[in-house]
């Protein structure tokens, strides 16, 4: 239980005093009506004896009395109705509230943290007023009264004649019959005269001479001059003498008999206590509240009513009590009591009270209790004895057994008023009132024992509950609290006597005795014993103390108390008090408050919503239930419906109270802040027939880190070539779309009259649809003037002009139960200046469904749109969006700081261009190779001209814009159509083995050294597009060479023609896909040509070979692949004419075939390469047909540039600066560059396909790049077999920079050799036997420096295998020759070879060495004849 004011040593005496009534005379009342008071109140403060009293017990023994305190009350005629008292005790616990400010108990049990209330003065100004309020009963004498007083003024005629005339009138109410009630102790009755004097306005002698004729009549102890009123009415107000009584008057005391004389109280039957609801505001008027569902009609604690128990003493307590209560304060407020009292009146009053006790009440008492002592010993010896000596004879000493039902008849066995029995209980009862427990104990345990012999089972419990107390209250605590008395108490009067009034009682006192023992859990059993239906005002009270019992154990319980709290909580508002059941509600919602209990903090949270609300507290019932909403609810769909109407209707309420207040907060949806995303610019326009526009960026992409690094590296490479080469310094990369993955640390740019986009992420948690409707942005802008100045201005939505900032709003937005759903709201800025977006604004209500939820009906809705919506209330929600946690310097890293999030606060700034691109006949899929020509057109949708347009990819080689060939190919899509995408020449037929010759540089392309051959000019024609113009410009397009898919990211950049301080540029994005498949697989060798037959008689002819498979596996359509052309690139070479040509020119190949060509080439003329210059390429072309492709012009050239482009970009090769190393690394070059050769093949190919029956024809190239002489080289990249595993070396490599012997391939490409001799020789070895035939060697210097050589004839064995190979010849003459050869030089040697028989000779056998001159290291190594030299001797 909570901690009383009083402890229970105090509390028991207090609530057990002696009774004495007041009878006055009209005058006597008239003149205490002067201070507004009754003669009983007028007492009523000075009750209390100050000092300490004795009295004689029946043995003479001296007895103290402390603090003894009297109750002087009028005598009332009629037992107080059952309904008043109801009403009585109502008021007082609804009066009585927690005070404002008071600071509450911190009680810590577990991982709870409490505020607790530590007392609870409702409780116990209740149980005063109980105890109290108690009706006088037959059973036992507590509170019969005493004595009586009987009041007259000095002022009356004949006051004596007044005394008796009371005096009979007190006679007749107490013998005779017609009055049962009040009731009194004993028939003779202490009769005390007071003579009450008005000092201000009566005549004191007058006073003093009746007082004294009182005195002769009545005896000097039994009367008393009260003299009072010692000053006037009028004089009140001129000092302030002290209000003793407001405190007592507060709580309306049963005994005030003019509040109850009108009758008795309306009584509401508690069958419809649900419908009226109470006013709390002080107005007359009763508060219905419409629309909302009563869910207290299926209340999950709700227990049936059992029956109809208004008949009862404590039936039910829901009293319209509120109004009336509210109506006597307002009318007491004004009234000062005691106004014509003086301080020295109240010393009188004080004074009559002492001698009133000392001198009547006291000694009355006392002989009172000699007298009962007295009779019960002379009975005890005579008849008490005879009659148990008579029941023992006849009955064998047992007691006769009752029928159950004679037992439970209370009614059965009443004991006259004389009977000796009732005489034990009245002396018992003297005892206790004057605090003389040790007899009351034995008088009450006496009595006890002869109640239950007589099974009178209501004057037993009555015994039994007063001879636990006073047991307690025995001094020196001679024996224990006998705790069982009372329980068999309660039981008794609980189930037998249906007295729920006096087992109240016994309840209250016995818990306050085991709570002043520590025993709280016998104390909380005791009170949640005595719940029950029949009074749900005691229930709550009950369950309240019985909850902080479970709090104040040594081991706090907490959830008990939580519990009993609610349970508490929902008696309190069943029986009207609605303060005290939302005190509680909210004490229990600390215990269930994030502990996962959802379904009870919901019961909960719903409660207090509802309690406040009928409180008028609107702020705490939305906030309550606004904490339903937004919890991850576990409630059923029909629930949660009914928590959201109810919460949208308290809301209503509140905006209604103030509608030009703030919006409010709303609850619902959730957003997900962090998800917002930002788009600035036009939405993308969708496809239109052929055109395609750019794909640019959208909020319907997914943010792919790896992607947007990949366009960040484009623009800032196109941006560093526009500043030559330098990113500046300001550089930052454009963002179109915000979130939360891109770096928003800086205000974003937004241009006007172009719009921004705000993506917010709306979740609905619960099981029910929610509709937003007219949903729209909140904002606040700052426009820029050109002056200079900031106006600011808030808005929700624009109305005024000029309009600064245009607002889309979104009439319907429906998101569905548990759905996460995007809303995309749009903002035009008109001006330029700063906007911070701020949140949403929206009507929140719910679709009405035809359900209706715990038997509310629908409200009528009104109809919007498509949906049926209930009811909406306004409100906002902010987006606030946390920043990154930072995470650079050591502060930050220690600590937890965020950095700021600005994607919600763009700058809009003055107009730029805007560019949209679309893409005409763009295809989606390519044969590798492919070239297709596809047209782009640029249009400037803005009102600025653009420039400067640049497009950049990280893969130039897919597509060309044209070099400045470009022109001569057709310019309209439709004039394309029929014809090729290359520019062709129409040939004569003799021309068909010979190359057409052509050149090119590739400045003209956009290729040279050391350019960016990704950052690409667009051919803008004048270089300006103006405001709504349109340009188409031809594309060509090359599939790449491997299969699969491609996603080709193109960049496009622009710049507004009038420069813009904080825009620099802008760019436009597109993603192109292509689906590539398998065309053709292109590979090439080149190796020395051994004849020397070349017009220029120089040894600088090669053969090159060329391999093309058809890899298609026909899944396009695809029938055949003709080589049309096979062209020639180089800066030093170039293809002279088809080797191989077989009868038919056309070069077929059909699926899964392979053709062999076999080119020769020659050297460029030496002149020819001089007078260009180094940028200039030699293009030949072989055609296999009659149409001659231009190979040299667009965009043949500019794909085989492109190709070349990633060659162009290697830096040349610096010279050593180390003087030591650098004769070896010069001969290295030197010998390497006997071996290279930059010879580009170009094959260009048509392929037939039949695509829906009709046939296309395609059109591609293959490129070919030939490095090394006899090195193969692919069309196609190869892929990179996985090295093998090596074993760890631990020495370090001599040399790691150069090696210094140069490879074999590379020392026998020096020195080319040639034989020249006759086929066949014929020869009459009959007639000579030895044949000698002449053969030439011409060694040929391949390197531009001198080279020494080293011809040796000799064999190299004389094994008889090798004979058999070589056959048996000789070299006549020198076995070697020593030579020097110049730079490029060609040597003949003749030479002589003899034969002595017929036969096939290879002559391949001389070994030649070499080495270069100027070198002092010597390489030497055998010179490699690739092909053998065979000659035919014959016999003539």
């Amino acid at each position: 239980m909570a901690q009383c004011v009083q402890s229970v040593q105090e509390l028991i005496p207090d609530s057990f005093v002696p009774c004495v009534a007041a009878l006055c005379s009209d005058e006597a009342e008239r003149l205490t009506r002067l201070n507004h008071l009754s003669f009983a109140e007028l007492l009523k403060p000075f009750s209390r004896l100050t000092s300490e009293v004795h009295m004689r017990d029946p043995n003479n023994q001296l007895h103290v009395i402390k603090n003894l305190k009297i109750a002087v009350s009028n005598i009332i005629t009629q037992p107080p109705q059952p309904g008043v008292i109801r009403k009585l005790l109502n008021d007082v616990v609804f009066g009585s509230q927690p005070a404002e400010g008071l600071v509450a108990n911190v009680i810590t049990a577990g991982d709870y943290d409490l505020n607790i209330s530590a007392t609870t003065p409702w409780f116990e100004s209740y149980r005063e007023s109980f105890l109290q309020s108690m009706p006088a009963s037959d059973h036992e004498f507590l509170n019969h009264y005493l004595a009586c007083m009987l009041v007259a003024s000095s002022s009356e005629a004949e006051p004596v004649e007044q005394f008796s005339k009371l005096s009979q009138e007190q006679h007749r109410i107490q013998h005779n019959n017609d009055y049962s009630y009040p009731k009194w102790f004993i028939p003779n009755t202490l009769k005390y005269y007071v003579l009450l004097h008005d000092v201000s306005a009566g005549d004191e002698q007058r006073a003093e001479s009746i007082y004294e004729e009182m005195k002769q009549k009545y005896g000097t102890q039994g009367c008393y001059l009260l003299k009072i009123n010692s000053r006037t009415p009028n004089r009140a107000s001129d000092e302030q003498i002290p209000d003793p009584w407001s405190q007592y008057l507060q709580k309306n005391s049963i005994q005030n008999q003019e509040s109850y004389e009108d009758g008795p109280c309306t009584i509401t039957s508690n069958k419809n206590s649900d419908s009226n609801l109470l006013s709390l505001d002080g107005l007359d008027n009763e508060v219905k509240v419409d629309g909302l569902p009563n869910n207290f009609r299926a209340h999950p604690l709700q227990l049936d009513p059992s029956g109809d128990s208004s008949n009862s003493i404590d039936g039910p307590d829901h009293v319209k009590s509120a109004s009336s209560l509210h109506e006597t304060k307002k009318a007491n407020a004004g009234i000062i009591h005691g106004a014509c009292l003086t301080l020295t009146d109240h010393d009188r009053i004080r004074q009559f009270i002492q001698e009133f006790t000392f001198r009547g009440l006291l000694p009355h008492i006392e002989k009172t209790i000699r007298q009962l002592n007295d009779q019960l010993i002379s009975r005890k010896g005579l008849s008490r004895s005879l009659f148990s000596a008579t029941k023992k004879w006849f009955s064998g000493s047992k007691v006769p057994e009752k029928s159950i039902n004679e037992l439970k008849n209370t009614s059965g066995l009443l004991y006259p008023p004389e009977a000796p029995e009732l005489q034990i209980r009245k002396m018992a009862d003297l005892c206790f009132l004057v605090q003389h427990y040790d007899l009351a104990y034995s008088c009450y345990h006496t009595a006890k024992k002869d109640f239950l012999n007589d099974q009178a089972m209501l004057y037993a419990a009555g015994a039994l509950e007063m001879a636990a107390v006073s047991a307690f209250l025995q001094p020196g605590a001679p024996r224990p609290y006998p705790a069982h008395y009372m329980d068999t108490a309660i039981q008794t009067y609980r189930d037998i006597c249906k007295n729920m009034v006096l087992a109240e009682r016994c309840v209250l006192l016995s818990a306050e005795i085991l709570k002043s023992q520590s025993k709280y859990s016998e104390a909380a059993a005791l009170l949640i014993r005595l719940t029950s239906e029949d009074s749900d005002l005691r229930s709550a009270l009950l369950l309240e103390q019985a909850a902080h019992c479970f709090i104040n154990m040594k081991s706090p319980m907490v959830r008990k108390y939580a519990f009993h709290m609610i349970l508490a909580g929902h008696r309190f508002s069943k029986a009207g008090q609605k303060k005290h059941a939302l005190r509680c509600y909210c004490q229990a919602m600390q215990v269930y408050k994030g502990k996962g209990w959802s379904l009870a903090e919901d019961h909960i949270n719903f409660t207090i919503g509802r309690q406040s609300y009928t409180l008028r507290q609107l702020d705490n019932a939305v906030s309550a239930f606004r904490h339903i909403l937004i919890n991850e609810s576990k409630q059923s769909a029909a629930q949660q419906g009914a928590f959201l109407r109810e919460y949208l209707y308290v809301y209503k309420n509140v905006s209604q109270l103030s509608p030009d207040g703030p919006l409010p907060q709303l609850p619902l949806p959730y957003i997900n802040s962090s998800a917002t995303r930002v788009f600035f610019g036009h939405d993308r326009r969708p496809a239109d027939g052929e055109k395609q526009a750019a794909t640019h960026v959208s909020l319907d992409q997914e943010y792919d880190s790896e992607s947007s690094q990949q366009w960040r590296e484009l623009e800032e490479q196109v941006v560093s070539v526009v500043n030559r080469g330098v990113l500046p310094s300001s550089f930052y990369p454009t963002q179109y779309c915000l979130n939360s993955y891109s770096d928003n640390s800086r205000f974003p740019l937004a241009v006007v009259e172009e719009p921004i986009t705000v993506e917010v992420a709306f979740r609905n948690p619960l099981k029910v649809p929610l509709l937003l409707t007219d949903l729209s942005l909140l904002w606040k802008f700052q426009p820029k003037d050109v002056s200079g100045k900031d106006d600011e201005e808030v808005k929700e939505l624009v109305k005024g002009e000029p309009e600064m900032i245009g607002t889309e709003v979104i009439s319907e937005f429906l998101i569905n139960s548990e759905e996460s759903k995007v809303a995309r709201l749009k903002l035009f800025p008109h001006h330029i200046g700063e906007l911070h977006i701020l949140g949403v604004v929206y009507n929140l209500g719910t679709i009405q469904g035809s359900m209706t939820v715990d038997g509310i009906g629908a409200l009528p809705g009104c109809h919007t749109g498509k949906h049926s919506l209930s009811m909406s209330v306004r409100g906002r929600q902010d987006l606030e969006i946390q920043g990154p946690r930072l995470n650079n310097t050591k502060e930050e890293k220690t600590s937890i700081k965020y950095g700021p999030d600005r994607r919600l606060d763009p700058i809009i700034t003055e107009e730029m261009p805007l560019l949209e691109v679309f893409f005409i006949h763009f295809p989606t899929g390519l044969l590798c190779g492919e070239i297709r020509k596809a047209y782009v057109e640029f249009v400037n949708v803005s009102k600025c001209p653009l420039t400067g347009l640049k497009v950049v990819s990280k893969r130039p080689e897919f597509f060309t814009f044209g070099g400045n060939t470009a022109v001569l190919t057709p310019l309209s899509p439709s004039a394309s159509e029929n014809c090729s995408a290359y520019k062709t020449v129409v040939t004569d037929s003799t021309s068909v083995c010979t190359a057409l010759i052509s050149s090119a540089s590739s400045v003209d392309f956009g290729i040279g050294i050391g350019s960016q051959p990704e950052v690409i000019p667009v051919p803008l024609p004048d270089t300006v597009l103006l405001p709504g113009a349109s340009v188409q410009l031809p594309m060509w397009l090359r599939g790449p060479d491997e299969e699969g898919v491609h996603e080709i990211n193109f960049l496009f950049y622009y710049e507004s023609v009038k420069k813009q301080p904080k825009i620099r540029h802008r760019i436009l994005r597109h993603t192109a896909v292509i689906c590539t498949s398998r065309s053709l697989n292109v590979r090439a060798t080149v190796c020395r040509s051994n004849s020397l037959e070349d017009e220029e008689g120089r040894g600088g002819n090669m053969l090159v070979f060329v391999d093309v498979e058809n890899t298609n596996t026909s899944e396009a359509g695809v029938k055949e692949f003709h080589i049309v052309q096979v062209s020639s690139s180089s800066k030093h070479w170039k293809l002279q004419k088809s080797v191989n040509l077989s009868e038919n020119k056309d070069a077929k190949l059909a699926s899964r075939e392979k053709g062999k060509f076999c080119f020769k080439a020659v050297r460029c003329k030496e002149e020819e390469v001089a007078t260009q210059s180094s940028e200039k390429y030699t293009f030949a072309d072989i055609i296999f047909g009659n149409e001659q492709i231009v190979s040299s012009a667009s965009p043949c050239a500019d794909f085989f540039y492109r190709s070349l482009s990633s060659e162009l970009k290697k830096p040349q090769a610096q010279s050593s600066v180390h003087t030591d190393k650098q004769s070896i690394e010069d001969t290295m070059r030197l010998i390497q560059k006997c071996s290279d050769v930059d010879l580009n093949i170009v094959v260009l190919w048509k392929a037939y396909v039949v695509e829906d029956s009709k046939q296309l024809i395609l059109e591609g190239q293959h490129h070919v790049v030939l490095h090394t002489i006899g090195k193969e080289a692919f069309s196609y990249p190869q892929k990179q077999e996985p090295p093998e595993m090596e074993l760890l070396k631990f020495f370090r490599p001599e040399n790691t920079t150069v090696s210094s012997r140069p490879s074999v391939e590379q020392l026998s490409n020096l020195i080319k050799t040639s034989f020249h001799y006759p086929e066949s020789f014929s020869h009459p070895f009959h007639q000579k036997s030895l044949c000698l035939v002449p053969v030439t060697l011409l060694l040929s210097n391949c390197s531009k420096a001198n080279v020494d050589v080293i011809v040796d004839l000799r064999h190299k064995t004389t094994s008889p295998e090798a004979l058999e190979i070589h056959g048996s010849f000789t070299w006549l003459g020198q076995t070697q020759y020593k030579l020097q050869l110049k730079s490029q030089e060609i040597h003949s040697l003749q030479l002589k070879a003899c034969f002595v028989h017929t036969g096939v000779y290879n002559l391949g056998t001389p070994r030649v060495f070499a080495k270069l001159s100027d070198q002092v290291t010597v390489f030497e190594t055998s010179q490699q004849n690739s092909m053998p030299a065979l000659i035919i001797i014959n016999n003539v």
